[in-house]
């Protein structure tokens, strides 16, 4: 069975090679969940301590918005998994073709949560910026601060899986990355495509469902 790799020094043995790559991947998802991991133990703890004003700040959220981008990242989700299956069976064009389908449902995802924040700021609910309403004064508005805080920095990242998916599915499609064997350059974009999704199915009901 191929490991999809092609072998380089200072590795003996192409296993070898691919174990390395994955420990690498897996080393830097687990930092970057432990900081998503510490913000979702504030936001709930801070859910705990002020449940009545957390609920009150959930309920001037798009949970229709939310619930949409949900089911498109979990889509796009699939189309990843489509992709590194196809990879690993040397269908080039497919690889190239499940990558920007999922890109172009990551970008739609970009656009609804602009639309939210475009609702966000006309609801006053933006920190800084706009007419602060009445909601944001209190505990409320520190709940929707974090918010802000975890959402931005989670759209962040998917604009960094959109790159990387752009990226990859050119170089499949150009060749410059041969697969089957240099499949597990497309492993590892899709590794941090489900990452960004897990994290936002930790969002959707920290965030979206504390409305009681």
């Amino acid at each position: 069975m191929s490991d999809y790799v092609t072998l380089r020094e200072p590795y003996a043995v192409s296993g070898q090679q691919r174990d390395a790559d994955f420990l690498g991947m897996y080393l830097f998802l687990g930092a970057e969940g432990m900081m998503f991991g510490a913000l979702f133990c504030l936001a709930f703890a801070y859910r705990t301590v002020h449940p009545q004003a957390s609920a009150l700040a959930a309920r001037h959220m798009q949970l229709w918005i939310a619930t949409a981008n949900t089911a498109i990242l979990l889509t796009s989700s699939l189309f990843v998994a489509l992709a590194v299956h196809a990879a690993r069976n040397g269908a080039r064009r497919v690889t190239a073709a499940m990558l920007g389908v999922a890109l172009a449902l990551g970008l739609a995802f970009l656009g609804l949560k602009g639309v939210e924040y475009g609702i966000d700021y006309r609801d006053g609910l933006m920190p800084v910026i706009g007419h602060p309403a009445a909601v944001r004064e209190g505990p409320a508005g520190l709940f929707i601060d974090l918010y802000f805080v975890v959402t931005a920095l989670h759209a962040l990242h998917l604009t960094i899986g959109l790159f990387l998916l752009a990226w990859t599915a050119a170089v499949v499609l150009a060749r410059r990355k041969r697969i089957p064997a240099q499949a597990v350059v497309v492993e590892m974009t899709g590794l941090y495509w489900h990452f960004v999704d897990v994290v936002w199915v930790f969002v959707f009901p920290i965030f979206y469902l504390a409305r009681g």
